[in-house]
């Protein structure tokens, strides 16, 4: 496989990683500020009955688990597509 048609080929498998990789995301979020805030909701920015702190605690921590969450499914579709076609995705 040529080096410009892997990235073609791969490209849509990785739009599709990326929204599996946001509702995982979304997922593992809700469930951690359950746990670590006793609400079931986490926040909006524009919600008026919450503190900035809080507002800004729940984003950090939202990044911080889409970020994790992004980089394994990432790494774990060009692990996989090394293993089927021989190369590591562009």
């Amino acid at each position: 496989m040529s080096k410009g048609i892997g990235r073609v080929a791969y490209k849509p498998v990785g739009v599709l990683m990326g929204i599996a990789a946001g509702a995982i995301a979304g997922t593992i979020f809700r469930q951690v500020w359950k746990v670590a805030a006793g609400d079931g909701e986490a926040p909006n920015a524009t919600d008026e009955d919450r503190r900035w702190g809080e507002i800004l605690a729940a984003a950090a921590l939202q990044g911080a688990i889409f970020a994790i969450v992004r980089a394994a499914v990432d790494r774990g579709g060009a692990v996989g597509v090394r293993r089927l076609t021989g190369r590591w995705p562009d």
